[in-house]
């Protein structure tokens, strides 16, 4: 089914990816508090989202991670459109364990913040990607902390004001003060997650050069014979 390891390393890295970003947009509603800072609990998924962007472009490209993001966001829009079509069905009453209020009050999701997860997954996964190859290209292949975690610092900084700003002051439901509090609150949290998978970064890519060194070795004693 698959020809080399190396297929196999990105359709399970493509598929840890897929995963958490679309359970991220689905959770997003609730919303958690860490001391008396508040914020949506789709932030959980995200630094796996972080640790598989790092691998998959370090190990299949630029061209990997873009192709990857843009079926992702395709993907996230076809799970709204399917609980779109899910909430519009009224349930069965008396026989559904699950009536429709309860329904719409955990899958309910506004145009504006759909628009504005898809916008801000994307825009933050192509800074993500420049950022990345902006440092890989000018350190080669040592300093793999700094690519890895300069590129999710800046990129996290854009996604974490653009999914507020258009989700929820475009549309009027927070005022400027609020928007700009809850964005550094949400970054600062973020930034302290990428900082904290540096060792895991490190890790994956020691066990994933390892795993595709077996590959190699093969190829060399295949020549040989």
């Amino acid at each position: 089914m698959f020809k080399t390891r190396k297929e196999i390393v990105f359709v399970i890295l493509a598929g840890i990816f897929i995963t958490n970003a679309v359970v991220a947009e689905l959770i997003g509603g609730k919303l958690i508090q860490i001391g008396p800072f508040v914020m949506s609990i789709g932030i959980l998924p995200w630094p796996i989202v972080f640790l598989t962007t790092d691998l998959i472009n370090e190990y299949f490209g630029e061209k990997g991670v873009k192709k990857l993001s843009f079926i992702t966001a395709c993907l996230i829009a076809y799970a709204f459109l399917i609980l779109f079509m899910a909430i519009t069905i009224p349930a069965a009453k008396g026989i559904s364990p699950v009536n429709d209020e309860q329904f719409q009050a955990v899958f309910g999701q506004s145009m504006w913040i759909i628009v504005g997860s898809l916008i801000a997954f994307m825009a933050s996964q192509l800074i993500d990607v420049w950022i990345f190859w902006f440092f890989k290209n000018r350190t080669g292949e040592k300093k793999i902390w700094l690519r890895a975690t300069g590129s999710t610092v800046i990129s996290q900084l854009f996604d974490s004001f653009i999914v507020l700003g258009i989700a929820f002051w475009l549309p009027g439901k927070i005022d400027f003060d609020t928007f700009i509090s809850s964005g550094l609150i949400g970054y600062t949290f973020k930034l302290a997650i990428a900082i904290l998978l540096t060792p895991a970064i490190y890790l994956g890519h020691h066990l994933i050069k390892k795993y595709l060194d077996k590959d190699n070795l093969q190829k060399n004693e295949d020549h040989l014979q």
